[in-house]
């Protein structure tokens, strides 16, 4: 089997926030860069490139990861959520998204992305996470603006609103 070129394009599907994409990356183009320069979905942020601040976290398949560890290659044929998946429709905001805001749960807004997609997919898993739970959870998170209070109010409070919802069904 032939070698291929690093500058050698392939073509990437997958279906990103409910929608079908394509593109096209080089063998080593990470996923972090695809969604953010080749598709404009810019909610991904890159941090530290090394898996460690959690600025770049999406789900694929369901399952949170860091996109700056992940080629973009690798994701073919996966089903992808990112930051811009969240929210319910257009002009909305999530339960999570709206604690965030009721809180002030965010400064500079870097770290934020990274940290909805992580506990967007938490809280679905552990509805009623204890305050040290959440820490203990948030901790493969950098943030260095928030001091994390306000994360976890928000985190507690999008969790008890969540539960009132899905007792209400």
């Amino acid at each position: 089997m032939p070698r291929l070129s690093a500058d050698q394009r392939h073509i990437v599907r997958f279906t990103l926030n409910g929608r079908a994409i394509e593109g096209q990356a080089e063998p080593r183009m990470l996923l972090t860069d695809f969604l953010r320069h080749e598709l404009g979905f810019t909610g991904t942020h890159v941090g530290c490139e090394h898996g460690v601040c959690g600025a770049c976290t999406i789900e694929i398949d369901g399952v949170p990861a860091r996109a700056c560890l992940t080629l973009a290659v690798q994701a073919d044929g996966t089903n992808i959520r990112t930051v811009e998946g969240l929210a319910p429709a257009q002009g909305q905001l999530s339960v999570l998204q709206e604690a965030f805001r009721r809180h002030h749960a965010l400064q500079c807004g870097f770290c934020t992305a990274g940290i909805l997609m992580s506990l967007d997919n938490y809280l679905r898993k552990e509805p009623e996470p204890s305050e040290n739970d959440l820490r203990e959870f948030l901790s493969g998170h950098i943030c260095r603006c928030t001091g994390y209070a306000p994360i976890v109010a928000a985190a507690m409070d999008a969790a008890r609103r969540l539960r009132e919802a899905s007792s209400d069904v």
